[in-house]
């Protein structure tokens, strides 16, 4: 019996040992499982964070008590029953943590069941967020059109700022130039002014002068009219004269103030000499005029106009180019043939008016053989 009670301490320690190390592995598995459910529900859920931070506080103590046991398994020998004590009281605290553990893996379950209800709803804003994803793409490309839009705006913005600055720069210098001619513009009106003062007396000199001027016009055209009625007398004694010697001469009229003879009783067709008839009736004119000298009194200024005229037909001489020639050679001859005859240069006139102012406007000989002519007129100087 001695021999058997020694043997039995002997022979119950190998048991201890493997129920030690069973009870260990499960402790070690257990520790496992609550490990890596924990890093699964740290990294699935966030909101259980506190639950698994008990449960690994938890844990950690059962990892303390393991190492105390590890630590004093060279004391089991001799304290065999305090560790049947403790090993009793460690399948009561695996007891309760298996039931923890069943409690954890109950919570596990419904952890998972909330991250498939999360995953579904993150599913859901998955897609949302795809949809604003979308959206965000969408806003981009427009917000780089308004960019571009605006970046075009804003060049437009310096264009014109840099033209309204020009604009500006050249309205300061135009204000400054009608500054200038204000200066200008006042200075001359105060010239102006003065010299509308000097205009306002120069003014009165010249109505003052005008009315002298006016009174000695008058005065000069009453002369004038005395004179010219003067003159008139002499003018129609003298036609009245001339026209009594030439009386039998066809083509002689009076035509208003001049007394008209035609070119054929001077001169032959397109010639200026004075053929023997026309020296004749430029001897009688000049008897006459030497007696209207001698009447006419001196203070009277008075000459004697001999216009040449010629008809329409054209000619085309050497020593006659154009009508002009020939109506101005034929007055001349005339007024050389008076002057040898005694009247006076100073009292002569002649001059040539070719075609341009004819008497008869018809196309016929009678008007042609009008319009070449020579005429007189007694005129004052």
């Amino acid at each position: 019996m001695t021999s058997l009670r020694r043997r039995r301490p002997l022979e119950i320690w190998p048991a201890y040992v493997d129920a030690t190390a069973s009870l260990l592995m499960v402790v070690v598995f257990v520790l496992l499982v609550a490990v890596v459910g924990q890093q699964f529900l740290t990294l699935a859920i966030g909101d259980r964070d506190t639950a698994l931070t008990r449960l690994t506080a938890q844990v950690n103590s059962l990892s303390e008590l393991l190492s105390l046991e590890e630590s004093r398994s060279a004391e089991l020998d001799a304290e065999l029953a305090l560790r049947s004590a403790s090993l009793a009281r460690a399948e009561s605290s695996l007891i309760d943590l298996t039931a923890q553990l069943q409690q954890r893996e109950t919570e596990l379950a419904e952890s998972n069941a909330t991250i498939a209800t999360q995953s579904t709803e993150l599913s859901e804003q998955a897609r949302q967020m795809a949809r604003l994803s979308a959206q965000i793409a969408a806003l981009e490309i427009l917000r780089d059109r308004i960019r571009d839009e605006l970046a075009g705006v804003l060049s437009e913005r310096d264009e014109i700022q840099a033209r309204l600055s020009q604009e500006l720069q050249k309205r300061i210098t135009r204000m400054a130039e009608v500054e200038r001619l204000n200066t200008q513009i006042a200075e001359v009106r105060r010239q102006l002014a003065e010299i509308s003062r000097t205009l306002d007396l120069r003014t009165a000199e010249l109505d003052a002068r005008d009315l002298e001027i006016r009174d000695l016009g008058n005065k000069l055209n009453l002369a004038l009219a005395n004179e010219a009625a003067r003159l008139q007398r002499y003018r129609s004694e003298f036609f009245g004269r001339l026209r009594e010697a030439l009386a039998d001469t066809p083509g002689v009229e009076i035509v208003g103030d001049r007394f008209v003879l035609p070119s054929e009783l001077l001169f032959a067709s397109g010639s200026d000499e004075l053929d023997a008839g026309g020296r004749r009736q430029a001897a009688t004119l000049a008897a006459m005029l030497d007696t209207l000298m001698r009447e006419i009194p001196t203070d009277i200024d008075w000459i004697l106009r001999i216009d040449g005229h010629t008809d329409r037909r054209p000619i085309h001489t050497e020593r006659f180019p154009s009508n002009w020639e020939l109506s101005t050679a034929r007055a001349i001859s005339l007024a050389r043939e008076l002057m040898r005859s005694g009247v006076p240069a100073t009292r002569l006139a002649p001059t040539g008016f070719a075609e341009f102012h004819p008497l008869d406007a018809g196309e016929g000989d009678a008007a042609l053989a009008r319009n070449r002519r020579i005429e007189l007129k007694l005129s004052s100087r």
